[in-house]
């Protein structure tokens, strides 16, 4: 065991960290592309990883000073490494991997834990080359590169083969590759992306913090919808401006909020668009919030029209805690959060006119739009809790703290278990819906 009284008086506080490590913990090291999806995605499966006794470093590419506090208060160690999530640049993505890989070295960790694609590339990767022995991967969305729309040209043919090579490459050999959704599932069998079949595991997303996210009556007195989402063209940004100017001029008094912040994505909508739409009095840009709740509360329909390749979107887990009705679309993602007709309905992607269908059925039954949110609120409750979903993948992980002395231990694995097939085998049977189209 190390001698914590031995520890440098000069070191940094990761080195500090990495000192106190205890004999029984192991030593994890989580991969971002964006630091704030840390605490705002994982806080929770981090804070599972330190109740566990494990030592949990996380590294994003902003040093964000907010963050850095937040992961701090639970007992994580911010790293910082650079990362351009929508750069095309072979010499930055090398400099990506080169000091992913040294941090590994200086680390040692025990477990890799990468989500989104190039933390998967890369981090991958440098983890495979630098022998750590267990790597684990968060496949929250294989992104547009998998998505129909990109396989019509012969560039997007061609970067989905790169994509693939790179994939299989990160990935072999894993320990576990968690995904959201069916269709990635099939998609990372069809390409060869893992060969053993059986390290994939499907899970009901990121989850959601049911408590946190408490519910909330939605309002009746007008419609007022609400999209958060980050602004780039495949979440269905424009659908949903569209769909909001033709209602506008059927029901005046309805409101149409977009929150979220700018992007730095090729696809990426600009500040001056917002600002026309915002003059035209078409919708009503909120800014980007670190706290979507107070949002949330305000509105009494949630939409998402993305044709994105969604793993499960957070946004729409939010807001069937808080308790909204939800519009979004029939693919893969999307379609997991929705029992159409029950709380919410599914719209045909790229469609304005499907998507204004679906509001303007919502806008004059603000009634049934508000049972379809306690319906939302019961979903989110029964299948995306976080603490439910962050059990399954402590567990897939290895990364129980398990008493192995004790036969109790065992058991307790083996329920889990029966617990994570379980909840496997019920989404798998909601997973395929039909879809109403307006």
């Amino acid at each position: 065991m190390l001698n914590v009284d031995a520890a440098p008086t000069d070191c940094t506080p990761l080195d500090r960290l990495l000192w106190r490590q205890q004999e029984r913990s192991q030593r994890i090291l989580v991969l971002s592309s964006y630091s704030r999806s840390l605490t705002n995605f994982r806080l929770e499966l981090l804070k599972s990883m330190v109740r566990a006794g494990h030592v949990v470093i996380a590294a994003g590419p902003e040093d964000d000073p907010d963050v850095k506090a937040d992961l701090s208060k639970i007992g994580v160690e911010f790293a910082k490494i650079p990362m351009a999530r929508a750069s095309l640049s072979p010499v930055r993505d090398i400099a990506t991997f080169l000091q992913i890989r040294r941090l590994i070295k200086k680390i040692r960790p025990d477990v890799v834990v990468p989500y989104t694609m190039k933390p998967i590339v890369y981090g991958g990767i440098a983890a495979r080359s630098a022998g750590v022995p267990r790597r684990c991967f968060l496949v929250t969305g294989l992104g547009h590169v998998f998505s129909e729309a990109s396989l019509r040209t012969l560039k997007g043919r061609w970067i989905k083969r790169l994509c693939v090579w790179l994939y299989q490459l990160a990935m072999a050999g894993a320990k576990a590759v968690f995904v959201y959704n069916d269709a990635d599932r099939s998609d990372i069998i069809e390409n060869s992306l893992v060969h053993n079949v059986s390290v994939i595991h499907r899970v009901a997303g990121s989850g959601v913090d049911v408590d946190h996210y408490a519910f909330a009556p939605a309002p009746i007195e007008k419609p007022v919808f609400l999209m958060v989402t980050r602004l780039i063209k495949d979440k269905g940004v424009f659908e949903y401006v569209e769909a909001a100017r033709c209602l506008k001029q059927h029901r005046p008094n309805a409101e149409f909020q977009l929150l979220g912040p700018f992007d730095p994505n090729p696809g990426a909508i600009s500040r001056l668009q917002v600002q026309e739409w915002i003059e035209k009095g078409i919708v009503d840009y909120l800014g980007e919030t670190n706290d979507v709740r107070p949002f949330l509360a305000k509105c009494n329909i949630f939409v998402l029209p993305s044709y994105y390749r969604e793993g499960i979107p957070r946004s729409i887990l939010e807001a069937m805690a808080v308790g909204r009705a939800i519009i979004t679309t029939d693919l893969p993602g999307c379609r997991d959060t929705i029992e159409p007709g029950e709380n919410g309905y599914l719209v045909m992607p790229r469609s304005a006119g499907s998507l204004f269908s679906a509001m303007s059925l919502l806008a004059d039954r603000l009634r049934l739009a508000a049972e379809m949110g306690r319906r939302s609120r019961e979903l989110a409750c029964a299948r995306f809790d976080v603490h439910s979903i962050n059990e399954i993948l402590i567990d897939r992980m290895g990364l129980s703290n398990h008493d192995h002395a004790s036969r109790r231990a065992a058991g307790a694995c083996g329920r889990e278990a029966t617990q994570a097939d379980a909840i496997n085998q019920q989404l798998d049977a909601t997973g395929r819906v039909i879809s109403w189209r307006g």
